[in-house]
C-alpha cells in the first residue's frame, strides 16, 4: 500500500512537471480588461492633446494609490504558427471619490507613447469609494525581446500620483516562441561533413510554413560575414537539404539560416567551433624587412611568443616576445629565421607550436668546421650583411652549464666566408660554440659542442653547411682531374700533328683503288727506321700493292 501511494505521487509530480515544462505561455483567446466583481469598467482611447495634470485632491494624500502591480506576457494565436504576444499589467487600486478611472501608457524605443482609458461607472465607483479594486489588462501588444516602459495615472489626470516601470519581453531563444511566433522561427539545421569533398550537407526542419528559406556559410565576427557559399531551399520541395563547399574548416566557419522574409530571425551553427588548430596557419616572412606577421583568421582569445625549439621537442620562450591577441595582425620585427625559431599560440590550457623556417629556405648563417695540426678552424659564411657573436664554452664534470671563456663578434659580408681559429680549445673535448646573430631582436642560439681532435675533419649540424663543407674535398679533386684531362687532350692533339706531318715527309698516301681486303682501305706508311726489317719501301706503282701491304703489318 506504501509503495503504491509512493509511487501514484512520483507519477503526479512528474505529471505536473511535464506539463509546465510543455504548456509555456499563457494562452488567451483574445485581449480584454477585468475590474473587480461589481465594479463596471471599460476602455477608450486617450484623448490626442490631453489637459495638463491637475493638482491632487485631499482624498489622494493619505496613502499611495496604486500596489503590487505585475507585468507577464500572454498568447494568443490564429494558428500553429501564428501567435502574437501580449503585455498584461495586474495592479491593486485604492479608489477614491476623486478617481474616475485609470490611464495606462506604454513607451517602446524609436515609437510614440500609446495611451489607454481605463473608466470605471459612476455608480459603482461611489459604491465601492475607499475600497481596493483589481484591474487587469492585457490588451498591450509587445514583439519579443523588446523592453517596455510603462506608466499608470489616475483618470482625470493628478501630477505626481503614477507608477512607472520597465518590461523586457521575451526573447526568441524561448521555446515556446521558436515554435508558435512567426517572428522567431528560424527552422532548426542540422548538418554532415565531407571532409574529402569539403562539403556541408545541410537539413532544415520546423521552418517558417509557406516561406522560402535561405542558408549561407559565414565567417563569425562581429557579424557573420558571408564566404560565397548559400542556397535557397524552397517551400514546396519536399526534401530541405542543400550543400554547401567550404574551404578551411575554421572554427568561426558557421552556417546560418533564415525564412525569406523581413526582419526575420536567424539561425546559426558552427560545426568546426572546436578546431583552433586551423587558425596557426597564414604565417607570413619578409626577408627584405626581417618582420614575421601573423593574422587570425577569426576572433580568438591567444596569447603569441616567439621560442627557441631544442632538440628534446620542448620550445624555450624568447625573453619579451609575448604578445595577447584576439583579432588584431601580430607582428614580429627585426626577427632572424634560424630553422629553430618558432611561434608559440596558446589558447586556454593548450599551446601549438609552428615552426616557419624548419626548411631553412631563409637562414643566413652557414657553419663548417676544418681540423688542422691539432686545431678547429671554424669557417662562417652569410648569405646577408650580418653580425653574430660566437662565444667559447666549456662543460664541467659538475655543472651540466656551459661557462663561457670567450666571446667573438664577426661582421660577416654578403657571401664571404670568414675563418675564426679559436686556438686550441676546441680539441680538449667538452668544448662548444655559442653562435647567434646580435644586429636583430628576435635570434636563435645555435650550440655546436665537440669531442677530442681524433678525426680529420668534422661537419656541424647547421643547415646547408654539410654541402658546403663538402665542396672543401670536391672541388680540388675537380679541379685536379680537370688539369688531367686538359693535358691528355694537348698531348694528344701533339702527337696527331707530329704523325700527320711525318707522313707527308715520307709520301703516305691513300689508295683510291678498290683492295682485296676490304679491312685495310687506307694505308698510312709509319716511319722508316728499320727498312731491313719492313722489306723495303713500298712502291705504288707495283702490282703486288695490296698483298705486300698487309704481309708487312702483319709481319711487323
Amino acid at each position: 500500500m506504501i509503495l503504491f501511494i509512493t509511487l501514484m505521487m512520483t507519477s503526479h509530480c512528474f505529471l505536473n512537471g511535464a506539463s509546465a515544462e510543455n504548456m509555456g505561455l499563457e494562452r488567451i483567446k483574445k485581449c480584454s480588461t477585468k475590474c473587480s466583481q461589481g465594479l463596471g469598467c471599460k476602455t477608450k482611447p486617450d484623448q490626442l492633446f490631453p489637459p495638463p495634470c491637475q493638482n491632487p485632491a485631499a482624498d489622494l494624500n493619505a496613502s499611495p494609490v496604486f500596489h503590487n502591480v505585475s507585468l507577464s506576457t500572454v498568447m494568443s494565436c490564429e494558428g500553429r504558427q501564428k501567435c502574437s504576444l501580449h503585455l498584461r499589467i495586474k495592479t491593486v487600486l485604492q479608489l477614491t471619490e476623486s478617481i474616475h478611472g485609470m490611464t495606462i501608457c506604454t513607451e517602446t524605443a524609436g515609437m510614440f507613447t500609446h495611451c489607454r482609458i481605463l473608466s470605471f461607472q459612476k455608480a459603482s465607483r461611489e459604491s465601492m469609494s475607499g475600497q481596493k479594486v483589481e484591474v487587469e489588462d492585457d490588451c498591450t501588444d509587445i514583439a519579443p525581446n523588446q523592453q517596455v516602459q510603462i506608466i499608470l495615472k489616475t483618470f482625470p489626470d493628478y501630477c505626481d500620483i503614477t507608477w512607472t516601470g520597465t518590461y523586457d519581453a521575451p526573447k526568441c531563444n524561448n521555446e515556446d516562441l521558436r515554435r508558435h511566433v512567426s517572428q522567431c522561427i528560424t527552422g532548426r539545421l542540422s548538418y554532415d561533413v565531407n571532409p574529402e569533398k569539403k562539403e556541408l550537407s545541410v537539413n532544415v526542419t520546423d521552418m517558417l510554413e509557406n516561406h522560402d528559406y535561405h542558408l549561407r556559410l559565414c565567417h563569425k565576427h562581429f557579424i557573420c560575414a558571408g564566404t560565397g557559399a548559400n542556397a535557397l531551399i524552397k517551400k514546396e520541395e519536399l526534401v530541405k537539404r542543400a550543400t554547401l563547399p567550404y574551404s578551411r574548416p575554421l572554427p568561426c566557419l558557421c552556417i546560418e539560416g533564415w525564412s525569406a522574409m523581413i526582419d526575420a530571425h536567424r539561425v546559426r551553427v558552427c560545426p568546426f567551433k572546436d578546431r583552433l588548430e586551423e587558425l596557426w596557419l597564414g604565417i607570413n616572412f619578409d626577408p627584405l624587412e626581417e618582420v614575421l606577421s601573423w593574422e587570425p583568421a577569426c576572433p580568438v582569445a591567444a596569447a603569441v611568443a616567439l621560442c627557441q625549439k631544442r632538440e628534446d621537442g620542448i620550445c624555450e620562450d624568447l625573453p619579451l616576445s609575448s604578445q595577447n591577441v584576439s583579432r588584431e595582425k601580430v607582428t614580429f620585427t627585426k626577427v632572424d629565421p634560424h630553422p629553430q625559431l618558432c611561434m608559440k599560440f596558446t589558447a586556454g590550457s593548450q599551446s601549438w607550436i609552428r615552426c616557419p623556417f624548419v626548411d631553412g629556405r631563409f637562414q643566413a648563417l652557414e657553419v663548417a668546421v676544418k681540423i688542422q695540426q691539432g686545431h678547429r678552424e671554424v669557417k662562417m659564411l652569410s648569405q646577408i650583411n650580418a653580425t653574430f657573436s660566437v662565444g667559447l664554452c666549456v662543460k664541467s664534470a659538475t655543472s651540466p652549464m656551459c661557462q663561457t671563456t670567450e666571446t667573438h663578434y664577426l661582421r660577416l659580408e654578403k657571401h664571404k666566408s670568414v675563418g675564426l681559429n679559436l686556438t686550441g680549445e676546441l680539441c680538449k673535448g667538452n668544448a662548444c660554440l655559442r653562435i647567434k646573430r646580435v644586429d636583430v631582436k628576435y635570434a636563435a642560439t645555435d650550440m655546436h659542442c665537440f669531442d677530442k681532435c681524433d678525426q680529420s675533419f668534422l661537419m656541424l649540424p647547421a643547415t646547408k653547411q654539410g654541402t658546403w663543407a663538402l665542396t672543401w674535398v670536391i672541388v680540388p679533386i675537380g679541379i685536379c682531374l680537370s688539369a688531367i684531362i686538359t693535358v691528355a687532350l694537348v698531348l694528344h692533339v701533339m702527337l696527331t700533328v707530329y704523325q700527320r706531318r711525318k707522313e707527308r715527309g715520307n709520301g703516305g698516301y691513300c689508295t683510291s683503288e678498290k683492295q682485296t681486303d676490304s679491312a685495310l682501305n687506307c694505308v698510312v706508311p709509319t716511319i722508316q727506321t728499320h727498312p731491313a726489317h719492313l722489306g723495303g719501301v713500298i712502291s705504288a706503282h707495283s702490282p703486288q700493292h695490296g698483298h705486300t701491304e698487309k704481309a708487312n703489318l702483319l709481319s711487323h
